[in-house]
This record gives structure tokens, C-alpha cells and sequence, in this order.
């Protein structure tokens, strides 16, 4: 792993501490639900983004397992990925360093949590598995950064829909999951404007365009007040539009997110905020 030396400096610190992180136990009550941008392959060259989300990570104790909504799975029925031990990585990405097609985050047997995930399920709504679908680079780049150890089983749950109230609906659904201490999580970006991007963003230097700017403040307004309605109708409200998101689904996980907090309309609390290449990382945790 040489040619990414940020990374190796990094789990040269994140896997003693994260053998060292308290395991979740039911007197912790139930965990949060989390939005996090996750970024691309290149997160794992940023030393402040990987300190920002491991550190995030020790701030809870290590859950029993993770339920992640990425950006990248788009698919309905509902479906879920494979459940076997070592599920395989999908490299669902291009034009970056050929090391990130060898990295590999071999994560535990999976198989309790999708019976737990389909049993919430309504009997209109069975959940299908896919058993060759890994985890794509929404799920595993950020959790290779939070919890390098690779010792808590993952499961990939497809986003079936942009509809926020259905996905507030299916976030509902996924509650009761926090309660047994696993970690559910939105996995996306909350700018997503690749096209509208110049040279000097890609490279990493610049103010960040004013579409991303604008997008992130009204987001993180509506998300201090609890505001799921103005969230909602961020296509025809939000500044920045279409430019902040030309396509909903680095947006829409969210609403799983938030459907799946206590009180959907409660305020969020931003971890991380700022700007990667000029999009808008605000990543947060509910209540």
C-alpha cells in the first residue's frame, strides 16, 4: 500500500485505537443514524477527512453491525447485498491511482442483520438479496476509514426510490435496528456537481463554486432547524440548483437518514463540514 502513504499513516494510528473502541452494549441505548459524504477513492489521500472520520467513529461505541444507503446502488425491489463473510468490493469508479482496485475491506458474515433488515419489511415490500453484489466505494471507502479493523459485519441496502417521503418512510422502518446497536447510515454527498467542476477545483485549489456554497448553507440551515419539509423540496427551493445535484442520488439518502432518527423533524448536528474539490462534505448525525 505504498503508493498511498497518507492511508498507511493514517491506519498506523486508526487500528490500534480502533482495538481498543468499547463495543456497543444495550445500557448505551440506541445508536444514531448518519449522513456522511463520502467522497471518492481520493478520501483516502486527505489526512484531515480520514482523521475527521475516524475520530467521528471513536465518538460512538463500535456498533454491532452497519445497514448503509449508498448513492451507488440505485435498484428496486428493495434489495440487499450479499451476506457472506469477506463480501467483495465493487471498484464502481475510473481515471484514479490503479492501487485503489487492489485495496480490499473483507468484513464479517452479514447474514443476522439482512433477516433483521427484511423482518422490518412490509409483506408488499419483500426484500431481495443479491449474492454477488459487494459493497460498492459509498460504503466501503468511508468505513475502511471509520473502522479499518474490518470487524463489523456490513450490509448495502439499495436506494430503491428518490421520493423523500417514501425514504423518510423507509428510514421509519429501519428505527427499531438502532435499538440493537447497529449503525444505519445515508452514504452520498452533499454537493454533487461533477460537471459544473473547473481544473482548478479538480486539483484541489480554489474557493468552492458558488452553487456548492449556496446549496450547503440553505442545507445546513434546514438542518439546524429540524426543517424536513424545506429538505424535501430542495429541487425547485434549494440555491445552487440543478447545479448542487444534476441527479438526486447523492442527495436522497438523507431522508433515510432522517426517517430513521427518534424525530425525523428534530435538529441535526453537523460533524464535519467544508469542502472537497469543491463540494460541500457536511456530513451529520441525528439526535
Amino acid at each position: 500500500m505504498n503508493e498511498l502513504p497518507l492511508l498507511e499513516r493514517h491506519l498506523a494510528v486508526a487500528v490500534p485505537a480502533s482495538r481498543e473502541q468499547r463495543m456497543w452494549a444495550p445500557e448505551d441505548g440506541a445508536l444514531p443514524s448518519l449522513y456522511i459524504s463520502h467522497g471518492a477513492p481520493p478520501l483516502l489521500e486527505d489526512a484531515e477527512w480520514m482523521r475527521q472520520l475516524h475520530e467521528w467513529a471513536l465518538a460512538l461505541p463500535k456498533p454491532k453491525a452497519i445497514l448503509i444507503v449508498s448513492a451507488h446502488w440505485e435498484q428496486a425491489p428493495l434489495s440487499v447485498s450479499a451476506t457472506a463473510a469477506h463480501t467483495p468490493l465493487v471498484y464502481d469508479f475510473g481515471g484514479f491511482k490503479p492501487v485503489f482496485w487492489t485495496l480490499q475491506y473483507n468484513t464479517p458474515d452479514a447474514t443476522e442483520l439482512a433477516r433483521q433488515v427484511a423482518a422490518l419489511m412490509p409483506d408488499s415490500e419483500p426484500l431481495h438479496e443479491h449474492r454477488s453484489r459487494g459493497l460498492d466505494h459509498g460504503a466501503w471507502v468511508p468505513l475502511m476509514t471509520m473502522y479499518p479493523l474490518g470487524d463489523v459485519p456490513v450490509l448495502q441496502l439499495s436506494l430503491p426510490t428518490h421520493d423523500p417521503d417514501r425514504l423518510l418512510e423507509l428510514g421509519r422502518r429501519l428505527r427499531p435496528l438502532r435499538q440493537e446497536g447497529v449503525l444505519v447510515i445515508g452514504s452520498g454527498f452533499m454537493t454533487h456537481g461533477l460537471p459544473f467542476l473547473t481544473r482548478e477545483h479538480w486539483t484541489g485549489h480554489g474557493s468552492p463554486p458558488g452553487w456548492s456554497a449556496d446549496f450547503d448553507a440553505w442545507a445546513a440551515d434546514a438542518l439546524a432547524r429540524g426543517d424536513v419539509d424545506t429538505l424535501s423540496r430542495y429541487a425547485s427551493q434549494a440555491p445552487g440548483m440543478p447545479f448542487a445535484h444534476p441527479t438526486a442520488e447523492h442527495y436522497t439518502p438523507l431522508f433515510v437518514t432522517l426517517g430513521a432518527a427518534d424525530q425525523p423533524d428534530a435538529p441535526v448536528r453537523s460533524v464535519i463540514d467544508g469542502y472537497f474539490m469543491g463540494l460541500s462534505k457536511r456530513s451529520l448525525q441525528t439526535a
